[in-house]
């Protein structure tokens, strides 16, 4: 039952992927697998793979004319560790740390495709 008159019922279940265009497939397993530390669960060819990033997959769809794509955001306790270790990695951040309207800090990285992705700290 909906309790809020302006708001239509929902018809979509939870978020269950996110996914990429990649121009190289080899590159962004590589990226996502060895530098942001997610585990491959699934690959097809060069034409799809999955990685577990817990609740949400995230996924890579190849095309060799990639349109724009999303942001993948994930949490992170301590977004200063986790950028250093991100880095250690080969990582590399755009010089802006965003934040989130004083609830939250940000940081941007991109990957072989120039996607951006970001680590989120929560304030406590």
């Amino acid at each position: 039952m909906n309790d809020t008159p302006d708001r239509p019922e929902p018809i979509l279940g939870d978020l269950d992927q996110i996914y990429y265009w990649t121009r190289d497939m080899n590159a962004a397993v590589a990226f996502f697998r060895d530098v942001v530390g997610l585990t491959l669960i699934r690959r097809e060819g060069e034409g799809w793979a999955e990685f577990d990033a817990g609740p949400v997959r995230l996924a890579l769809h190849r095309s060799d004319d990639p349109p724009a794509s999303g942001t993948a955001v994930f949490r992170v306790e301590d977004l200063d560790a986790a950028r250093r270790a991100l880095e250690q990695r080969g990582a590399v951040f755009d010089e802006f740390v965003g934040e989130a309207g004083g609830f939250a800090r940000f940081a941007t990285f991109r990957d072989p495709d120039g996607d951006p992705v970001q680590i989120i700290e929560y304030r406590r």
